[in-house]
């Protein structure tokens, strides 16, 4: 076996820095969180308990978790299925060359660019020169829907780009209508790539802080929640929170992961029984 190179480790070290400063800071709030109960916010810890995650699911002198946490799931599926469904129709409908189709495209591309705390200050006015409510449910959801949906339809553009549009006509030489088709045969082949903008749509909205900040009203979804407690909360019962946010959201990331390969395999097996049939 040849030695390797020296710019191999060198790279390697850079690699492993690299991902220190990336899960550096979680990790290290993972860890202060298992504190004993005389234990503070930073090193070196006092114990070893779980003492700071029962005290989450006490009464708190300050803020309202429980609640914030709701409202970001709710919030996060509000925004999952309609970047589903706005996403799909926008693929579909891009499919083809339309006037106006080239300035809409880099239209949606710009809400990407765009600063957010800018667009939550625009639709918190919008909303208060048209004496509507700033509500969580209405004008931050429609804050967070200018950046899950850019992202959502740049992988629905890609899907349909690369579609083999071979079995949609195969399927209307067997007289199925148009909705027959895009039920039975677009939506299963596109439907892993569907889980993916759904799990870009939930996730960007559940930790979401900038476009909720000022359009959020008076209810404070779990990152305004988290950031508010900064100020107020000088225990490590603010870590135990971070840690549990973080599971949860590991365990999306891996319901989603377990889903897609679900599909993924069922294809294959569908491919393989239809090759065998051929034989």
């Amino acid at each position: 076996m040849e030695p390797r190179p020296r710019s191999f480790y060198i790279l390697s070290a850079f690699f492993v820095l690299f991902l220190l400063f990336l899960y550096g800071p979680t990790l290290t709030i993972g860890i202060l969180s298992f504190q004993g109960p005389g234990g503070g916010l930073t090193f070196p810890m006092r114990g070893v308990s779980l003492h700071w995650f029962r005290e989450l699911f006490e009464q708190q002198a300050v803020g309202d978790i429980w609640g914030s946490f709701r409202r970001s799931l709710a919030l996060g599926f509000m925004v999952m299925i309609t970047t589903i469904v706005v996403s799909v129709m926008g693929g579909l409908a891009f499919r083809k060359r339309f006037p106006g189709s080239t300035v809409l495209f880099y239209l949606i591309v710009t809400a990407l660019v765009i600063p957010s705390i800018l667009i939550s200050l625009g639709v918190g006015l919008m909303f208060d020169q048209a004496d509507l409510t700033v509500h969580w449910s209405t004008s931050g959801y429609g804050a967070q829907l200018t950046w899950t949906l850019p992202f959502g339809l740049l992988i629905m553009f890609a899907v349909f780009n690369r579609f083999d549009k071979s079995y949609e006509e195969a399927a209307r030489d067997q007289g199925a209508t148009a909705w027959q088709t895009l039920r039975y045969v677009v939506l299963p082949i596109i439907a892993p790539m569907l889980i993916g903008v759904a799990l870009f749509g939930f996730t960007l909205s559940y930790d979401e802080f900038a476009r909720t900040l000022l359009t959020s009203g008076s209810r404070n979804t779990l990152p305004l929640e988290i950031y508010g407690m900064t100020t107020n909360v000088t225990t490590p019962v603010l870590y135990a929170l971070g840690t549990l946010t973080t599971g949860f959201s590991l365990l999306v990331i891996g319901t989603f992961i377990a889903v897609t390969a679900y599909y993924a395999r069922k294809r294959a097996r569908a491919a393989s029984d239809a090759g065998k049939g051929m034989v």
